[in-house]
């Protein structure tokens, strides 16, 4: 079963990798992230429309980044084949993916999401509670329209 609304992220532990992470880090934990909005985005090496809106992804990370939103993908597989790290590597690099990113074999962090879709994006307050979920590859207008809302409430939350 997947989240609800206001659920709380759940945790990023049990991935067999992360890429794009300092040497021996091996997870995020969601008070890590509490503070800061984040986007908690599933894809896979096997998934078409993953690899043709990657270059809108790393858009995004590159303008929101700047105001505090955090990005973390997770890698999940569709067949055995996809389970090869040095594929997912290879992939990453040539989609310019460079957000921490969890290949997760072992199907953790996707359980703790309940996650069946790819590609698919989580956004999260920065309290650590689910505010959004979009699945394939339209309404990215209410997608990005919530990672505003979610950093503006982040940016007020001081002065109330």
């Amino acid at each position: 079963m997947g989240l609800h609304m206001n659920s709380p992220l759940p945790s990023l532990e049990g991935a067999t990798r992360w890429f794009n992470v300092e040497e021996g880090r091996q997870a995020f934990s969601s008070e890590e992230l509490k503070g800061s909005p984040t986007v908690v985005h599933f894809w896979s090496v096997s998934c078409h429309t993953c690899h043709e809106i990657a270059g809108q992804v790393q858009a995004w990370k590159k303008e929101w980044e700047p105001k505090g939103v955090k990005f973390i993908s997770v890698h999940q597989a569709k067949s055995a084949a996809d389970l090869d790290l040095a594929k997912i590597e290879r992939d990453l690099q040539k989609m310019g993916m460079d957000q921490p990113v969890a290949a997760d074999n072992e199907f953790k962090i996707i359980d703790a999401f309940g996650n069946e879709f790819m590609p698919a994006f989580y956004v999260f307050d920065s309290n650590g509670k689910m505010r959004h979920f979009q699945a394939g590859d339209r309404g990215f207008d209410r997608l990005l329209d919530r990672i505003a809302r979610v950093v503006n409430e982040a940016t007020a939350e001081p002065n109330a």
